[in-house]
């Protein structure tokens, strides 16, 4: 494990993972992978990396203490590999595969592929569990609908309709609550997780596409990428309180451990904007490589 706390960056036209400092905002190593990688799922443990490299048709295994591709994981099925969650005791890993409209299961870490459940609707894209991981929400870019995927069975049990392009989507990590952005209509609506019910809705910036919460709960970043800002949702009201600027193109967004700061990707300026959670303000960007997007945080042992 590292000594100090790393940003891990997918740098999609270099076809490259970058490890970075946190601290120093210094980039340690690059590591090449497949084509034009967009998202990462970090084991547990933190000892390896999983990159989707969409464009690729495959998925890029990387040993995080060597910094290192040490293998890929590659399927006849797979037409724009993208999102990729791993369950917290380690040996589940979920992919969401965009063109094909399913998510594969595989086990870990033998990579057996365990199953592929069809979602049945279009442009399947992104994962968010339930704290408890009892179930699994996949947006449908194309479908306009949300589904839900039941973990013990791994198969989907029904379909949540939203507003459209629904691709930003997370579980509130205390509260019942999934927040779905919509990079169509440019709305975040809040569902209960118990009935599916909408209990909220709110206007954002333009083209919102990821969604992260606080660690603590009290706060929703939401990139906006084509008003190059971060919608701030305080998530006790479900209401966005402010709009940061960023720089073009804002991707991805992960905070630190404890919530003090939140990284998001700039695709178009190839950048990270550092932001300051307790002010909520830009306070430095850190130069990345090529178009970044998806982006991880690994924690120093």
């Amino acid at each position: 494990m590292p000594k100090t706390d790393q940003l891990i960056i997918l740098n999609k036209d270099e076809d490259a993972v970058s490890f970075i400092d946190v601290k120093s905002g210094e980039t340690i190593t690059k590591v090449s992978v497949g084509h034009h990688p967009h998202e990462v799922g970090i084991t547990p443990d933190g000892k390896f990396s999983y990159v989707s490299n969409a464009m690729g048709n495959s998925v890029s295994v990387i040993d995080n203490v060597k910094m290192k591709e040490i293998e890929k994981i590659e399927h006849s099925e797979f037409q724009f590999p993208h999102d990729i969650r791993i369950m917290p005791d380690g040996k589940k890993l979920y992919l969401a595969v965009t063109y094909a409209n399913k998510v594969f299961v595989y086990e870990r870490p033998s990579h057996k592929l365990l199953k592929i459940i069809p979602t049945g609707q279009r442009l399947s894209h992104m994962l968010s569990p339930t704290p408890d991981w009892k179930r699994i929400y996949i947006p449908n870019i194309g479908s306009h609908t949300v589904s839900v995927l039941d973990t013990k069975t791994d198969e989907v049990t029904m379909h949540i309709s939203v507003g459209k392009g629904p691709e930003g989507i997370a579980v509130h990590p205390k509260e019942p609550w999934l927040y779905v952005a919509n990079q169509e209509d440019n709305n975040l609506f809040v569902f209960s997780t118990e009935h599916h019910g909408v209990i909220a809705k709110h206007p954002l910036g333009t083209c919102p596409v990821r969604m992260v919460f606080s660690p603590d709960g009290k706060y929703a970043f939401i990139p906006n990428r084509l008003s190059h800002d971060l919608s701030v949702i305080e998530c006790s009201r479900h209401w966005e309180i402010k709009r940061i600027p960023t720089g073009r193109w804002p991707g991805g967004v992960v905070f630190d451990p404890q919530g003090k700061r939140a990284y998001v990707a700039n695709n178009k300026t190839n950048d990270i904007s550092v932001i300051d959670v307790a002010s909520l303000k830009e306070i430095n960007r850190i130069e990345a490589g090529i178009h970044p997007d998806g982006i991880g945080y690994l924690a120093a042992s």
